[in-house]
């Protein structure tokens, strides 16, 4: 008997609940080949709602996520909201809450998707970003002294434990044992500089590497990875790096691939609940217009039915993605596309089933 998984879903704000809503389209129509079954959970945190009632995720809602088998999010960001509330009190929040420690990103360019890299493809532009995601500088460690005076002071200290370490390089060398393609590994950070904290992932890194002889282990500045990502993107097949490092360079790995309208992401935590989401933003301006890029919905969608161990339907909706980019899309760029947001899931979502 097949499990039904209970998928939470916030839409968020913007453009956020649009290209959800195709997503799900897309999942219901593998989900009746491939033979699983879901049921949704709306859970209506954002913008909208913070300024109607002053209210984030409250602890009931979070009860309720944890019971969940993933996380579905739209996106998050609202023009009449300070920027940074609804980023700590959903994204962060959730995050820390449900220990989603790895922020795992693809960066891979699909056939006839535009690329700013001349002279490379497909085959240069295809590797993966494994980001530490509940330490560093995010953890929020730190305060004012004398705010507002000409003699403010402003800390915010970068945290790092051996323990949330190690389970991201590990969560990493394994993960590149999977991907079973180049099967290197290659950690990105500044050891050179941040000489106690980064001599730490050093350590780690070698300590852990030697439990997987099969790995070729590679090291990268942070500088000289944002420089090889653009002159040889080939280089790469699976990138470890910090909670900060791995926020600048998966935007430049979005953009290497064709664009947040292309980019999607996940929240892991592998004994846990996961979270999915496109990496672009809200997108306030196109709300209500038809004419957002859902493909990186879409694919969000299809991380978590792989994540959730639905191998075949993840496939399907990779290959559905594909075919629509190579037959239909004209770009990837909001009214652009030559389709509307709901054609272009009509699209994914019949060759998802061919």
């Amino acid at each position: 008997m097949s499990k039904t998984y209970k998928i939470a879903v916030i839409g968020g704000d913007g453009t956020g609940p649009e290209v959800i809503r195709e997503g799900l389209k897309v999942i219901n129509a593998v989900s009746k080949v491939s033979g699983f079954k879901y049921e949704t959970i709306n859970f209506p945190c954002g913008g909208e709602r913070y300024l109607k009632t002053g209210d984030i995720i409250t602890d009931t809602e979070l009860k309720d996520l944890r019971k969940a088998d993933a996380i579905y999010l739209g996106a998050i960001g609202h023009p009449d909201v300070k920027p940074g509330i609804l980023e700590h009190g959903i994204l962060l929040r959730l995050r820390f809450e449900l220990d989603q420690y790895i922020n795992l990103r693809p960066v891979k360019l699909y056939p006839n998707v535009y690329t700013p890299l001349r002279d490379k493809g497909p085959d240069e532009i295809d590797f993966v970003v494994v980001r530490e995601n509940t330490e560093g500088l995010y953890v929020g460690n730190g305060g004012f002294f004398k705010k507002g005076t000409p003699d403010e002071v402003a800390t915010q200290l970068m945290i790092n434990t051996r323990k949330g370490v190690e389970r991201c390089i590990r969560y990493a060398f394994e993960f590149t044992r999977k991907r079973n393609q180049e099967k290197k590994l290659t950690l990105c950070a500044k050891t050179n500089v941040l000489t106690y904290a980064h001599d730490l992932w050093w350590r780690a890194f070698n300590e852990v590497g030697e439990e997987y002889s099969d790995i070729k282990r590679d090291y990268a500045h942070v500088d000289a990875t944002c420089m090889w990502m653009v002159k040889n993107p080939e280089w790469f097949d699976v990138i470890v790096t910090t909670n900060m490092f791995g926020d600048i360079i998966t935007d430049l790995g979005a953009m290497i691939q064709g664009g947040m309208g292309i980019a999607a992401g996940g929240n892991i935590n592998p004994e846990g609940v996961s979270m999915f989401e496109p990496i672009g933003g809200s997108a306030p301006k196109y709300t209500g217009q038809g004419v957002i890029n859902p493909l990186a919905a879409i694919s969000a969608g299809q991380m978590m039915l792989e994540t959730l161990g639905e191998t075949n339907a993840a496939q399907r909706i990779e290959k559905a993605v594909i075919a629509v980019l190579q037959k239909h899309l004209k770009s990837l760029s909001a009214g652009k596309m030559g389709y509307s947001t709901s054609e272009v899931g009509d699209l994914v979502a019949k060759y998802a089933v061919e």
